[in-house]
């Protein structure tokens, strides 16, 4: 060993050895099984300071087998044509039975359970794809399809389920004969999973007139998605072994088993009432109810590991179906908001020619355009073979906050229009079931505060882990050798990381490369450089806080929200690039990077600001940001140009808006907007003339449209053919600002009567 290793040994590594031991916080089973469970892919790259572009650029794009494809445009399709979604959440408070057969006779419940078993095995892109579809017509629906194929007793029995269990369930499943529930969250368990208080106690019992090893088991569960008609219920429960029946461990841990709804003793069948929608959600009970061990999933062998498979089937589902239905509020609203906009007059001329409006309308088009980026990266990443947690939480989080502040801003354009409920409205029932999206899977506020960053820091970070598994070593000595060589490679990467913080700072990120030329290439400068602070930001805060980081959740979710708009801004450049660099979506590229930009310098100067050691946090504003934080929001021109597009028919609107239902029926609401908008786009050139005279003089100001019409023909300004083109469209445009109302009798003392607390 050389004399400058022994040196850094021992006035270094040794005491950052024994520093590292006291300050790092200690990883818990839960945790460790977590981090374990998932894989670290763009994330990161995004955490190490130094991005590698290229690796982005070069992942898949997105795409639809021809099953799939084929799948959507007929079986699909037919379902959205089927689903009336006033009919479904007013009036019968279900999907029809109709709607429940076809779902299941077509394997709407099956689409990822393998073709072996008679499921359809489709991507993660398909499943998102088929969901967002749905969603834009009844999020009541969307969820009732989006269930059986997230975190369910299918996906387990497919990763985890004993041959003799798959064989059986399913085939089940996968046909529609049972329908399953998942049931995990309890009155004192909610986002905590690993807190379920549900008890399972190792036994011997009856079972089909014979004594046979099994588990006993209490449980009392709520917020149950299809619960009240499930078949089969998978539960989670801790289960314990206290006479050494199946080993010598007494508390075995988390475990799942599988149990038909008709099993003496379970309790289901109960509805809760969900924000008022219709999908069947409820509790279920069991008290001292005995399985058989082999109801365990994936049999005794898999006792004590529930937690495990939660944890990698949760990262799956969390970034799947939660941000299907953000993205699909960002279809539904781009395109009813950008037509209801344009038909909707007021002083005379369209609100969305109201630079107000108009900045609302520019960030329903941005963020419409960095949801579906962010939706196609997250699927790519699953469809890869990846399970990337921090990935999928911020896509959960980050997706279903922007599709609650967009349906905001589409409720306040549409004003009365959107708050009277009926068969036109279209917003409303979206309006009530996004704070459904933000409570599932760990309420939004635990998932950006502890777990973006705070698992995030230390599973994605280069050395972060390895370390603190070196200093957990029970070999001292390996241990304080395999850290030696980490802590080496440590410091020369914050070293780096510090440099080039400090060129960027004073050069303007000018030096950093791009992989592409154009408008674009700035932003992956400036991407790189929040990408340096951001590692630059976390190894101080490791290093500074130690434990107490687990406890300081506004640092934790301030330097999340970093990590968080890297990965929107590094999709949203991903999208344009892999349709071709469409530059009619240049507005809605340019508010989203400028977005996510303005928001990493907003978190980076609330982190320094409040950082709980002000010396640390005043050195790393003079390392990071030693002539300010400049990133601005986006441009007022863009927010109106986005406006504007969104008002205009085309190609570019499509793409932006293409998974929006758009019925052929004569009452269906969006149709009817939208009817009504290539309608007038098409006698715009007639307005324009009938504004001209008027202004003129021609014809008078306070007169109706039809006196308008009439003067502008005597007077030979328009022919009759306008004027028989400007009736019809105006007709088109008057039913669709109408809304619904109904006769007082219709009104009555609702019914529910709601029974005991669950």
């Amino acid at each position: 060993m050389s004399t400058l290793t022994n040196m850094r040994k021992r006035y270094l590594s040794d005491p950052a050895f024994k520093m590292f031991k006291k300050v790092l916080p200690p990883l818990s089973d839960t945790e460790r099984e977590a981090m374990e469970a998932g894989s670290v892919w763009w994330d990161g790259e995004l955490f190490s300071g130094s991005p590698n572009w290229n690796t982005l650029l070069n992942y898949p794009k997105p795409s639809l087998s021809d099953e799939e494809q084929a799948f959507i445009d007929t079986k699909l399709k037919t379902l959205l044509d089927m689903l009336d979604d006033y009919q479904i959440v007013q009036e019968d408070r279900d999907l029809p039975p109709d709607v429940w057969e076809y779902l299941r006779k077509e394997k709407f419940f099956s689409l990822i359970i393998g073709k072996e078993y008679g499921g359809l095995n489709f991507s993660a892109h398909a499943n998102s794809t088929i969901v967002t579809s749905i969603a834009t017509r009844s999020l009541s629906a969307a969820v009732c399809v989006m269930v059986p194929n997230s975190l369910g007793p299918g996906e387990l029995l497919s990763h985890y389920g004993t041959k003799d269990q798959k064989d059986y369930w399913l085939p089940r499943l996968a046909h529609g004969d049972d329908i399953p529930c998942f049931a995990l969250t309890g009155p004192e368990a909610g986002s905590d999973a690993g807190g379920i208080p549900d008890k399972g106690v190792v036994c011997y019992g009856e079972y089909q007139g014979e004594e046979v090893l099994g588990i006993r088991v209490s449980w009392n569960k709520r917020y149950i998605t299809l619960a009240p008609v499930a078949t089969v219920l998978g539960l989670a429960f801790k289960l314990h072994d206290p006479d050494g029946l199946i080993g010598n461990k007494t508390d075995i841990g988390i475990t799942c088993a599988l149990i038909p709804a008709d099993h003496p003793g379970v309790e289901i069948g109960e509805r809760h009432d969900p924000l008022n929608l219709a999908f069947m959600n409820g509790p279920t009970r069991g008290e001292d109810v005995f399985i058989p061990m082999d109801w365990v999933i994936g049999g005794q062998d898999y006792v004590g590991r529930g937690w495990r498979m939660l944890v990698e089937c949760l990262s799956a589902g969390r970034g799947i179906s939660l941000p299907a239905l953000g993205t699909a509020v960002g279809h539904l609203t781009a395109k009813t908001t950008g037509a209801y906009a344009y038909v909707r007059k007021q002083f005379g001329m369209s609100i969305g020619n109201f630079e107000g409006v108009a900045q609302a309308m520019g960030r329903i088009g941005g963020y419409t355009y960095m949801l579906e980026a962010s939706r196609t990266l997250t699927t790519s990443s699953l469809d890869m073979g990846e399970k990337p947690g921090i990935v999928t939480a911020i896509a959960k989080y980050h997706m279903t906050e922007m599709a609650r502040t967009i349906l905001n801003d589409a409720m306040d354009i549409h004003a009365g229009r959107a708050i009277q409920l009926g068969p036109m409205n279209y917003l409303g029932h979206h309006y009530f079931g996004m704070p459904v999206a933000i409570t599932v899977e760990g309420a939004n506020i635990l998932t950006r505060n502890l777990m973006i960053f705070g698992q995030g820091a230390t599973r994605c970070h280069p050395y972060v882990l390895s370390e603190m598994e070196a200093a957990a070593n029970p070999d001292a000595e390996q241990g304080a050798k395999e850290f030696d060589t980490l802590l080496s490679k440590h410091i020369g990467f914050a070293i780096g990381n510090v440099s080039k913080s400090l060129l960027n700072a004073f050069s303007g990120s000018r030096f950093n490369r791009s992989p592409v030329s154009g408008e674009t290439a700035v932003y992956y400068r400036h991407l790189s450089r929040m990408s340096r602070a951001l590692a630059v930001a976390a190894d101080f805060a490791m290093l500074s806080l130690g434990g107490e980081l687990k406890r300081r959740e506004l640092v934790s979710a301030r330097l999340g929200d970093v990590l968080s708009h890297l990965y929107l801004a590094s999709a949203t450049l991903k999208r344009f690039e892999d349709e071709g660099r469409q530059q009619d979506d240049l507005p809605m590229v340019h508010y989203a990077l400028q977005h996510c930009l303005h928001q990493c310098g907003v978190a980076f100067d609330e982190v320094l600001s409040n950082f709980p050691r002000k010396g640390v946090g005043r050195l790393l504003r003079t390392l990071l940001f030693p002539l300010g934080i400049r990133y601005q929001a986006p441009k007022d021109e863009i927010t109106v140009k986005i406006a504007e597009l969104l008002m205009t028919p085309g190609a570019h609107r499509e793409r932006l808006t293409h998974m929006c239902y758009v019925g052929e029926k004569e009452n269906d609401p969006v149709a009817i907007m939208e009817r009504a908008f290539i309608a007038m786009h098409g006698v715009k050139d007639i307005e324009r003339k009938l504004a001209k005279a008027t202004k003129s003089g021609e014809i008078p100001r306070k007169v109706s449209l039809t006196e308008k019409l009439q003067i502008a023909l005597s007077a030979g300004i328009v022919t009759d053919q306008d004027v028989e083109k400007m009736h019809n469209a105006d007709q088109l445009r008057q039913k669709a600002i109408q809304v619904d109302h109904f006769a007082a009798a219709q009104f009555k003392k609702g019914s529910l009567q709601p029974g005991k607390a669950a």
